[in-house]
C-alpha cells in the first residue's frame, strides 16, 4: 500500500466531507500532483473510515476543486479563451493541474462561450461563400447588400472612444472585424510607450482608477501576480501601495512555488 505524507492524509481528512469521492480525487491531486482516481480515493476512505456524508457539494457552499477566486477568474477571462489556453492560464497563475476535459465540462456547465469555438463542419460548405458581408438570399436581400464603399448606421472612425460592458474605455484601431477593431484605452496607450503587451500579461491601473491613463498609472503585470493582487486585495487607490503589492504578491507566489516542490519531492521520495 502506498504511503502518504502526513500533510496529504490532513488535507484529506479537511476536505472529505461534502465532497464527491471523484472532486475529492481531483482536488488532492491538483493540489499534490498525485494520481489518486475515484477508485483509489474510495479505498483510501474505506480504510481511514472517512465518509463524504451527503453526496454532492451542500448548497451555497463553494466547490473546493473550482473555489471562489478560481471561479471568479474563469468568468472574468474566458471571452476569447477556449478550455484548452483556460486550464493552461489556471495552472499558471494557480499552481494547479486543470486539464482541458475538466475546463470543457466547467464551461458547458455555466453555458460559457468563449467565442472561439464556432467553426463549419467538415465538407460544409458555407451559403454565403464568395461573398462579401452578410448575405440573405433572394432577389431582394441580394438587392439589399451593402455596396462597396458603403458604411453600416453605427459606424464611428477609428480613434472614436467607448464604454464597453465592464466599464472600461475602449478606443477604435481598425475598421476589420468585430471586437478587433476595439482596444483597451490603457492597453494603447501603454503600447505607444512600451511595445506589445507580453502574451500572459495585462495593464493594470496603480491607482485603482480606470480613468486615469497616465503612463506612470499603467502596471504591466502577468496574470498570475494578477491572480494573487485579487486575492489579497492589494490593488490600491494609491499607485505606490498597488507596487508594494506587487512585491508582495511575487513573495507570495514564490512561497507556494517552494512549498509545492517539498511537497512533490516528499511524494516521490515516499513511492521510492
Amino acid at each position: 500500500m502506498r504511503r502518504y505524507s502526513e500533510e496529504v492524509k490532513r488535507f484529506i481528512s479537511e476536505n472529505v466531507r461534502g465532497i464527491t469521492t471523484k472532486d475529492l480525487a481531483a482536488l488532492v491531486n491538483a493540489e499534490f500532483g498525485l494520481d489518486f482516481t475515484e477508485s483509489k480515493m474510495k479505498a483510501y476512505k474505506t480504510n481511514h473510515g472517512l465518509k463524504s456524508g451527503r453526496r454532492g457539494i451542500p448548497a451555497g457552499r463553494p466547490s473546493k476543486l473550482y473555489p471562489d477566486n478560481v471561479k471568479d477568474f474563469i468568468k472574468a477571462n474566458h471571452k476569447g479563451v477556449g478550455p484548452k489556453e483556460m486550464a493552461k492560464l489556471l495552472n499558471e497563475a494557480f499552481g494547479t493541474n486543470y486539464t482541458h476535459s475538466q475546463m470543457k465540462a466547467w464551461y458547458d456547465r455555466h453555458k460559457l462561450n468563449s467565442g472561439v469555438t464556432g467553426y463549419f463542419p467538415k465538407g460544409n460548405i458555407p451559403f454565403n461563400k464568395n461573398k462579401k458581408g452578410v448575405f440573405l438570399g433572394g432577389e431582394a436581400a441580394e438587392a439589399a447588400q451593402f455596396k462597396p464603399g458603403h458604411k453600416a448606421w453605427n459606424w464611428v472612425p477609428v480613434g472614436s472612444e467607448r464604454v464597453n460592458a465592464d466599464g472600461y474605455v475602449d478606443i477604435k484601431v481598425d475598421d476589420g472585424k468585430l471586437q478587433k477593431n476595439w482596444k483597451g484605452k490603457h492597453i494603447v496607450i501603454w503600447e505607444a510607450a512600451n511595445g506589445p503587451v507580453p502574451p500572459g500579461h495585462v495593464i493594470i491601473f496603480g491607482d485603482g482608477n480606470n480613468r486615469n491613463f497616465d503612463l506612470d498609472n499603467l502596471i504591466l503585470v502577468s496574470r498570475k501576480q494578477l491572480v494573487r493582487l485579487n486575492q489579497c486585495n492589494l490593488i490600491q487607490n494609491d499607485i505606490e501601495l498597488t507596487k508594494t503589492g506587487i512585491i508582495i504578491a511575487d513573495i507570495s507566489n514564490k512561497i507556494g512555488e517552494r512549498k509545492k516542490k517539498r511537497i512533490n519531492a516528499h511524494n516521490v521520495k515516499n513511492v521510492k
